[in-house]
């Protein structure tokens, strides 16, 4: 093979690599034409039919799953939230009195960064709810029964510190029932109505829930109390390793959907002597090798939900509606200001799923907000709510 023909064949890969996992979607956008101006009104449909170009890809679901010896060790779910568009073309428009509605054909794949846009410098509400202990008798030894408390409460603090979150501590909730069966692997239905409660009841708009499925000591054995038990310790001929094994999930509060799901596990030797430990926070118990290992996995879980909620937009719900005036529930403490704007959403339900997942409408419509509170802000939109049924509990979003 010639110099030539691997120069050839290089070129090949390089052109069709890119498009590997590319796809061709179409999207629609509408706009209203004011004072004549169509090609406002185009920008405007065609930067929406690249959003619903976006959302048709950003609903692909991965999930992925590690073993180690026949056991699962990472259950990772993924909810894409960042696209890249390409060859973005005008394929359709049409025009009815000042409605303009624009097809965008585009190609689009995964981008390997995060795109968030405006969404990125707001903070998101997140309510963290306790991490209930699977097998209680397990945290017998070094009285760490507080784990299911204690564990969250940390993961709130290491989430307020990055700054970049509103954290909201709800440590007492418990949103399964059934511990065993908790998922490991969220189904896809959309029904957590707990999730979607809870979220509610705190104003939030992601909550990051878990369960801690295991605290077990390595060999039960190497504790016990008797003279041989106590000179195999010592000259450290028993196995004094303990585990942890904690299950976490992060939802949208708006629909109970998953966002993001694993399992964290570590094992590290337990050395407390005994009634060192007298606590999951305890001066005793953060000494102890498997103590510091725990402190390792809790950062790493604080940063994985940084990371999943990094790409997600900023959702906040509508408290009122009083002709074009709209109040929302977000304010200057997520990062809103004067002058922001708004994309504004309907949320429906159906009567034969009114139990489902309420789905989103694009309202085609932008809410400029006037004034910022601390907790709440309000701005006015080009029509009124009733010519376009924007109404209490609709969302408004920035991407």
């Amino acid at each position: 093979m010639n110099m030539n023909t691997i120069r050839l064949l290089l070129v090949l890969i390089l052109l069709v690599t890119p498009m590997a996992n590319a796809v061709v979607l179409e999207g629609v956008g509408h706009a209203t034409i004011y004072s004549g101006n169509v090609d406002a009104a185009r920008d405007k449909a065609r930067e929406a039919a690249l959003r619903d170009v976006a959302l048709q890809y950003e609903a692909q679901i991965t999930s992925r799953d590690t073993m180690e010896n026949g056991v699962i060790t990472e259950s990772r779910l993924r909810v894409a939230s960042s696209a890249r568009a390409r060859d973005a073309r005008i394929v359709d428009e049409y025009r009815s009195g000042d409605l303009l509605r624009i097809t965008v054909r585009a190609e689009v794949s995964e981008s390997s960064r995060c795109s968030a846009g405006d969404a990125a410098g707001l903070k998101k509400r997140v309510a963290v709810t306790g991490f209930p202990i699977l097998y209680p008798d397990q945290a017998r030894v070094g009285r760490i029964g507080d784990a299911g408390e204690i564990l969250p409460q940390q993961l709130q603090a290491s989430l307020r510190e990055s700054g970049r979150l509103q954290v909201y501590g709800a440590t007492t909730s418990r949103l399964f029932q059934d511990l065993l069966n908790a998922p490991t692997q969220q189904k896809f239905d959309n029904r957590l109505t707990n999730v979607i409660q809870v979220a509610r009841e705190l104003d939030v708009q992601f909550v990051v829930t878990g369960v801690i499925r295991d605290l077990g000591v390595s060999d039960p054995s190497a504790w016990g109390t008797s003279v041989l038990d106590r000179m195999q310790r010592g000259v450290g001929m028993a196995n004094q390793n303990r585990r942890f094994v904690a299950d976490m999930m992060v939802f949208d509060g708006f629909s109970g959907a998953p966002v993001y799901q694993q399992r964290f596990a570590t094992e590290a030797q337990w050395d407390a002597g005994p009634g060192v430990s007298a606590g999951f926070d305890s001066a005793g118990f953060q000494e102890t090798q498997y103590g510091q290992a725990v402190d390792k996995v809790m950062a790493n879980m604080g940063a994985a939900v940084q990371e999943a909620l990094a790409c997600q937009p900023f959702i906040t719900r509508i408290t009122r509606v009083d002709g074009s005036k709209v109040t929302l529930a977000s304010g200057a403490t997520a990062g809103l200001r004067p002058g922001d704007e708004l994309h504004l959403y309907r949320s429906e339900s159906f009567f034969d799923s009114l139990g489902g997942t309420p789905e989103l409408s694009d309202s085609q419509t932008r809410l400029t907000l006037n004034n910022v509170h601390p907790d709440f802000s309000n701005g006015t939109m080009p029509l009124s709510g009733g010519e376009i049924n924007i109404q209490r509990d609709d969302v408004a979003i920035v991407w």
